[in-house]
């Protein structure tokens, strides 16, 4: 990969997380503003969370069997830019509804577009950095598109958010461009040679490797999802007129984190192994947990954050090279990915259920101490059935991965 290339490439996931970042809290007011009641609002995101989660299998499937990446890119680009259109001048029900479909859809397609591309563009060795470095851009991407469209939405209309999102598309698009194709950089490095054929779909779900890492991918999120949600809340409550800004810091503290820690974490994953950096990661989410439990202060729930920007730097660049670890040698890499993905959503769905029911019930220490122990025994499922994914090279003390085979069409 050449410096331009690697420079466009973090270019385009800052750009690409700013425009989702639009698909963020910034609904829930533009939608206020324009008369929906709180009912609506979550039916309409509900929605689009189902159609998220339903469509990243068969947004895999899609990216595996098209070999042009940047086109499936490009087209997935456009479609987030009209969602964001849409929900900024058309704040009908139906309208809105069918933004937030569209957006499930390409959101999922854009994800594994870019992982596909990168996965692509990159020798087999240096992948870990890269997927570390595509975090950190997505992260900065993610906290710069907070504040700036917090700013815009101040300064301007509610509106102005969503069209300065969608703006965000153009140069987004004018950076793909200039990014190569995949398949030539393959050809390039002669890692196009015949292989063993593709893997079935079949075959692949029943890999232990894979099977193991969804259940550990689930757990993770099953622990995760709700902590900050309910942490958030309690120190809502306690700041007063520092709502707001308990808030913003909550959630830009291990954002910053993330883009500090990603590709040391791919560096790491490289000399120590797949499974020991994940271990460290997970180890995270208990000490978060019992954090939260002693005290969900303002104070103690951004400084518990760092913990999050660990476990999601870990999460963030571990889960797209685990599978690429995994498929390297019978292709399906966005089809298996996909796979993992909705296991993570499904996690996530259960947490956020069962977390607001325990503290409502029994209470918040008592959903801290719960989600705690999940994390516990996610680490715990780390240590005891997650194998070592990564290929030894030449030199066993470090674990890398062997040489790219390409995902054929």
């Amino acid at each position: 990969m050449t410096g331009a290339t690697f420079v466009n490439l973090g270019w385009l996931n800052l750009l690409v997380a700013n425009m989702q970042t639009g698909f963020g809290p910034f609904i829930s007011v533009r939608l206020t503003v324009a008369g929906w009641d709180t009912a609506a609002i979550g039916a309409v995101l509900s929605v689009a969370t189902v159609a998220a989660v339903l469509a990243q299998v068969p947004a895999g499937l899609l990216v595996d069997s098209i070999r042009a990446k940047r086109l499936v890119a490009g087209v997935s680009i456009a479609g987030t830019m009209l969602a964001l259109i849409l929900i900024a001048t058309k704040p009908a029900f139906a309208w809105v509804l069918a933004a937030e479909l569209i957006q499930g859809m390409t959101g999922a397609v854009l994800t594994l577009a870019i992982a596909a591309l990168t996965l692509g563009l990159t020798p087999r060795a240096a992948l870990g950095e890269r997927l570390g470095r595509n975090v950190r851009f997505a992260a900065i991407g993610a906290a710069s598109g907070s504040v700036l469209l917090g700013l815009i939405g101040s300064t301007f209309a509610p509106t102005a958010v969503f069209l300065a999102a969608a703006a965000c598309g153009l140069p987004a698009l004018w950076v793909l461009r200039r990014i190569p194709s995949p398949a030539r950089q393959i050809r390039m490095r002669g890692e196009g040679q015949p292989g063993p054929p593709r893997q079935s779909k079949t075959a692949l779900l029943r890999d232990p490797r894979l099977i193991a890492f969804i259940a550990c991918a689930a757990a993770f999120h099953l622990s995760n999802a709700s902590l900050l949600p309910l942490a958030a809340t309690e120190a809502a409550h306690r700041a007063d007129g520092w709502a707001d800004f308990v808030t913003g810091a909550a959630l830009t503290v291990p954002q910053l984190l993330v883009a500090a820690l990603s590709p040391w974490v791919g560096r790491m994953a490289n000399r120590r192994g797949r499974r020991f950096v994940l271990l460290v990661g997970y180890c995270a989410l208990p000490a978060r947990a019992l954090l939260f439990a002693l005290s969900p202060s303002p104070e103690m729930v951004v400084a518990a954050q760092a913990l999050d920007g660990v476990s999601g730097a870990v999460f963030g660049v571990l889960l797209p090279l685990v599978v690429a670890d995994i498929t390297h040698t019978g292709g399906r890499f966005n089809f298996a990915l996909g796979t993992v993905g909705v296991a993570c959503a499904v996690g996530a769905a259960i947490s956020n259920v069962a977390g607001g029911a325990i503290a409502t019930e029994v209470g918040l220490p008592a959903a801290f101490l719960a989600l705690g122990a999940l994390g516990a025994g996610a680490t715990a499922l780390v240590w005891l059935i997650m194998p070592e994914t990564a290929n030894p090279t030449t030199d066993p003390t470090v674990p890398t991965a062997t040489t790219l085979k390409p995902d054929p069409a």
